[in-house]
């Protein structure tokens, strides 16, 4: 398996429909996590760039093509992105290992179901969804409710699954007739650059999609333009806080799908090992934690905490970390150096606030090169302790006490987050009953279980808005009521 990146024009940007220089000659080093070499370079957007491809989104939107197209003629270029997207599968699954550390096994698959399962879905959407609906006014008249596309949309995708957020961000503005400057990540912006290389194939009409790649300043011009209409993002709590603060100074749009710090609560009636095993190989074998709506708080029994904490640990120390292209490996690197040092200063402030590291808390010994750290699990955590309450976004997982369903329930509501939740129960009538008591986007039952084909987001600190299904499409469009005389 080899380790580069190919991209045929990583020193430019995509602006306009055409690849162009971009205003200086720095760039960003993309690198291979694993290994810690760099494995491409990327041109850096400054703030004259970022303004290009702006004025070129709301060009093509304000006497373009696209936004005049019928959703059935943009629904066919989504056919011929999910067709290009499909046969690209390996290439996006291989940059996604080298960049973030997800092992290849795991990635080959999944992002298949992601990228070209979103374009397709919203291809779909393009005959189904009622763009257009007739109804009757209270006085009698003859009246339309119509969906038409926001505007300029402005995208902003992080570094641990930039192609598959991507791809729920994209889909549905394109469908609804937006046009996008897609901001990538510093860290992983190639799937970025691979999806422009697409529009540019499939003659995706100039300006409906640019792509480049900057810093956070730049970034933050993004959302301040005044030709931008929407800002979708994904990241974290803190940048998306200022992102709705800057965006609100002008009454624009955000999506914004931010941090988690999800509970699972296992019920008395159900195998603590089962749910060990389940929560445990899910977890640290799916992008080393480094996913927003892992399920890191497990609230179990009292009576059947000591021996969740037993399988965990015992899971964490049998989990075979190391290079995410070897078929042995079930965990690989974390993103980069500066995530392992915030995963390094969370498990030593889980200690000085008096949980017990039952397995990992550092770096394995056997690998000196690679952002690589152990599986880690506390036990006897207090939920109101920083490794309880602050997303982690590394493989660390903690083990609350409960003394009852009531206190599980409270203690899984008493966080600021409200991205996802479990509820482990052979009983799926109080799984529902346990479910509806959550204040979270998404509950899963007996184990980890998301769905961005329905739809996804948090309640609370975790976002505003929901991607994905039906929600995701409405949410990149205005509607319009025309009552005739």
């Amino acid at each position: 398996m080899t380790r580069t990146i190919e991209l045929k024009h990583p020193d430019k940007l995509f602006i306009g429909g055409e690849w162009v220089a971009p205003s200086s000659s720095e760039n960003f080093a993309v690198l291979d996590c694993s290994t810690e070499e760099t494995v491409a370079r990327v041109a850096k957007a400054n703030s004259a760039d970022m303004q290009k491809a702006v004025a070129a989104a709301r060009q093509a939107f304000d006497t373009g093509p696209w936004p005049r197209m019928t959703p059935t003629e943009r629904g066919t270029y989504l056919e011929k992105i999910a067709e290009r997207l499909e046969a690209a599968n390996d290439e996006f699954a291989r940059g996604w290992s080298i960049e973030t550390g997800i092992v290849y096994k795991v990635a080959q698959p999944r992002i298949g179901l992601f990228i070209s399962g979103a374009f397709r879905q919203y291809a779909q959407m393009a005959s189904t969804f009622p763009f257009i609906e007739e109804h009757r006014s209270v006085t009698g008249n003859l009246a339309y409710k119509v969906y038409e596309p926001v505007g300029v949309v402005a995208e902003i995708i992080p570094w641990n699954g930039p192609a598959g957020l991507m791809a729920y961000k994209t889909a549905p503005a394109l469908l609804a007739g937006c046009t996008l400057v897609i901001k990538s990540s510093p860290e992983a912006p190639t799937s970025a650059y691979m999806f422009a290389e697409i529009c540019e194939e499939i003659g995706l009409p100039p300006g409906v999609i640019n792509v480049v790649t900057a810093d956070r300043d730049v970034s933050e011009e993004l959302v301040r333009n005044p030709d931008v209409d929407k800002i979708t993002f994904t990241g974290s709590t803190g940048a998306g806080r200022r992102i709705a603060a800057v965006a609100a100074d002008r009454i624009a749009r955000v999506t914004l799908e931010l941090g988690g710090k999800s509970p699972a609560v296992v019920l008395d009636d159900y195998d603590i090992e089962d749910a060990a095993k389940i929560l445990g190989s899910s977890y640290f074998g799916y992008n080393t934690g480094q996913i927003c709506h892992s399920l890191t708080r497990i609230i179990v029994p009292r009576a059947k905490h000591d021996r969740m904490v037993e399988v965990l640990s015992e899971i964490a120390r049998n989990t075979v970390v190391g290079d995410p292209f070897d078929a042995a490996t079930m965990s690989g690197p974390l993103a980069s150096a500066r995530q392992r040092d915030t995963v390094e200063r969370f498990v030593a402030r889980g200690i000085a606030d008096g949980a017990t590291l039952t397995a990992g808390g550092k770096r394995p010994d056997h690998l000196s090169r690679g952002f690589f750290f152990e599986p880690t699990v506390f036990a006897n955590v207090d939920n109101s302790a920083s490794i309880a309450q602050e997303e982690i976004f590394g493989p660390v997982l903690s083990v609350i006490p409960a003394d009852d369903e009531a206190s599980a329930v409270r203690m899984a509501n008493d966080s600021p987050f409200g991205l996802n939740a479990a509820v482990f129960t052979n009983d799926r009538d109080r799984a529902l009953h346990v479910a509806r008591q959550l204040r979270s986007g998404t509950v899963g039952h007996n184990g980890p279980r998301t769905d961005f084909s329905i739809g996804f987001g948090g309640f609370k600190q975790s976002g505003v808005g929901r991607e994905g299904g039906i929600e995701g499409l409405i949410a990149f469009m205005e509607s319009k009521t025309i009552v005739m005389a």
